[in-house]
């Protein structure tokens, strides 16, 4: 598994600490973030199947087109590595795959940070996830349309930080990178997730960090995240966009450290 994932291990602590990518991302978003925990951790970070150097041929859209799927990866990886008692970090819908394999196989993970987590995408009721469910459609079509089209639009959304427009062209770089079938999928696959019941109690320590100002997932959906899970703890982070491992990596390290 480690092999198909790409997986990549640094630093020398005794306790692994796992790094996640988001949908359309790969393992390099945490170039700025994971290095800092090399002294204390051995640091992990790898690519989905169908992301970055993952083996593209073991993608299999049957068992993809759930986030089940790719949290059946993370089990299958960090069982492989021996971890356990580990960090989990996970960016976006890695937050809710992180979730999913904690609960999964209890005793990998007793700490989970959630970055951006959003276990809901279309609002419902009265949950507010940031979408109606025709805008959701809307970016899904637009995506299977013309996936460069979406990447370069999107990426500035999702990005924030006009004032800093390499960040929003690296990850739209990142999009264009992805093999659009797969990116199809996974886009579908990650906004189109109803993982609320998979909140909860858990036997692990959770960190939830939001950002201000974030289209993918607004405050609200961190503050419901963390109403749902009991004795997680939420920190609203000065940063905007959804990135912050890229935007504003040292925050994102304080938070961390200040946590683990």
């Amino acid at each position: 598994m480690a092999k198909r994932l790409n997986a990549r291990a640094a630093g020398t602590g005794a306790r692994a600490m796992l790094f996640a990518h988001g949908f359309g991302c790969d393992q390099n978003m945490w170039r700025y973030v994971a290095p800092a925990f090399e002294q204390d951790f051995q640091t992990i970070v790898f690519d989905y199947v169908g992301a970055g150097a993952s083996d593209l041929t073991a993608y299999d859209p049957q068992k993809y087109a759930s986030l089940e799927g790719y949290a059946d990866d993370v089990v299958a990886l960090a069982t492989e590595l021996g971890i356990s008692d580990g960090v989990f970090v996970g960016h976006s819908v890695s937050a809710m795959i992180g979730l999913i394999a904690a609960r999964k196989a209890p005793g990998l993970f007793s700490t989970l940070i959630l970055v951006g987590p959003s276990p809901r995408y279309i609002d419902d009721g009265d949950y507010v996830g940031g979408f109606s469910e025709d805008q959701i459609v809307e970016l899904l079509d637009f995506l299977d349309t013309n996936h460069l089209g979406w990447s370069q639009a999107m990426a500035p959304t999702i990005m924030g930080n006009p004032d800093r427009p390499e960040l929003s062209e690296e990850l739209a770089a990142s999009f264009c990178r992805t093999d659009p079938e797969i990116a199809k999928r996974f886009a579908r696959t990650t906004f189109m997730s109803n993982n609320r019941a998979d909140l909860g109690p858990i036997d692990a320590r959770v960190l939830i960090l939001q950002c201000r100002d974030d289209v993918i997932a607004p405050e609200s959906v961190g503050a419901f995240v963390q109403q749902s899970i009991p004795g997680s703890e939420l920190v609203l982070l000065d940063a905007n966009g959804h990135c912050p491992n890229l935007s504003a990596p040292a925050e994102t390290i304080a938070a961390i450290k200040a946590f683990v």
